[in-house]
């Protein structure tokens, strides 16, 4: 690989600038698979997958040492037993290629319900809203698999009586991956937005969005590619890490309830795991009548949002290591 003169130690890429073509080939063949072949079959497929890539990918190898150290020696302040077992990379990498083949099923259509236990005492929270049909922003990451969060948008398995819109809004996606996920299921309810194409007409629909009982998802452990520079510095995981403005600014301008959730596999290695979906509520929106907050009382909740969420993040990292799939110099 060439040398790329804007990245060193002292100045890491930006995470949009790594080249992720290998996950990418990966997920391109599992959903050639996914019309014919059964999950669990897929499943083993992410072992020699995960194994070869681990050979041959030596700065995902890398980067996955570097944070298992990290959360290693953090992890032993926490009363945790923080030792990084021999081949960690290499388990570490096997369970981001199971986490592949959950995508596939996710956007499939196959969603693995009656293997999933919501936790939190906020659930209920979020279900009586929907029931009444009003929407709310969820915060996601890349720890464990945002995309069974989708679980959360079908009306039948989550007792409520109405239809939920879902809406992912999405860094780097192209248009002809959202085409090749809406050919895989046609009949999705799933509506991707780039970033990219943020501005008020979007703030508007999404706002309809969740006015008409929509659910409105947006990772915020990532720092934008348009804006990176826009961030919350916080503590996570022993120093301090980025976390960027932007999901907690589109929280705030869209006025409805945030809430912070995490899907995570019970065993990371597991070719059939049972799932924990975890929802916390971090504001209950904007009431009626209440007068529009100004642009410091914004930005003072969005830094108590992030704050919140970074401890959320943080606490769910300790215990699942290996789930936590941002293979980038995270910290800088």
């Amino acid at each position: 690989m060439p040398h790329n003169p804007n990245s060193s130690p002292q100045n890491p890429l930006h995470w949009s600038a790594h080249n992720e073509k290998a996950g990418r080939w990966h997920m391109l063949l599992f959903l050639l698979l996914f019309k014919t072949l059964p999950a669990f079959f897929l499943s083993l497929m992410a072992f020699p997958i995960g194994f070869c890539y681990f050979l041959f990918s030596k700065k995902s190898r890398t980067q996955s040492q570097r944070f298992l150290k990290r959360w290693a020696a953090f992890a032993k302040t926490q009363t945790t037993d923080g030792k990084v077992p021999r081949l960690s990379a290499l388990q570490h990498i096997v369970a981001f290629a199971l986490t592949l083949v959950e995508k596939t099923q996710a956007w499939g259509g196959r969603v693995p319900f009656e293997r999933m236990r919501f936790h939190g005492e906020d659930v209920r929270q979020l279900w009586g809203g929907l029931e009444k049909g009003k929407g709310a922003v969820m915060l996601c990451s890349h720890l464990g698999n945002v995309e069974l969060l989708r679980a959360l948008a079908d009306a039948r398995h989550i007792g409520v009586s109405k239809e939920v819109g879902f809406i992912s809004v999405m860094d780097n996606v192209s248009p002809s991956f959202a085409r090749l996920l809406h050919s895989l299921n046609p009949r999705s309810s799933l509506k991707i937005l780039p970033t990219q194409n943020m501005g008020p007409a979007t703030i508007f629909a999404l706002q309809e969005e969740i006015q008409n009982g929509g659910l409105v998802f947006v990772a915020a452990d990532r720092t934008s590619a348009q804006n990176p520079k826009h961030f919350f510095s916080l503590p996570f995981l022993g120093a301090n890490a980025p976390f960027p403005h932007g999901p907690f600014l589109l929280a705030a301008l869209l006025q409805a309830p945030v809430y912070a959730v995490f899907a995570l596999r019970q065993k990371p290695l597991s070719p059939l795991p049972n799932y924990n979906l975890y929802i916390y509520r971090l504001h209950e929106g904007l009431q009626e009548g209440q007068p529009e907050l100004s642009r410091k009382q914004r930005y003072a909740l969005m830094h108590t949002w992030a704050q919140k969420y970074a401890a959320l993040l943080q606490s769910h990292l300790v215990q699942q290591p290996y789930q936590w799939y941002n293979f980038y110099e995270f910290w800088e």
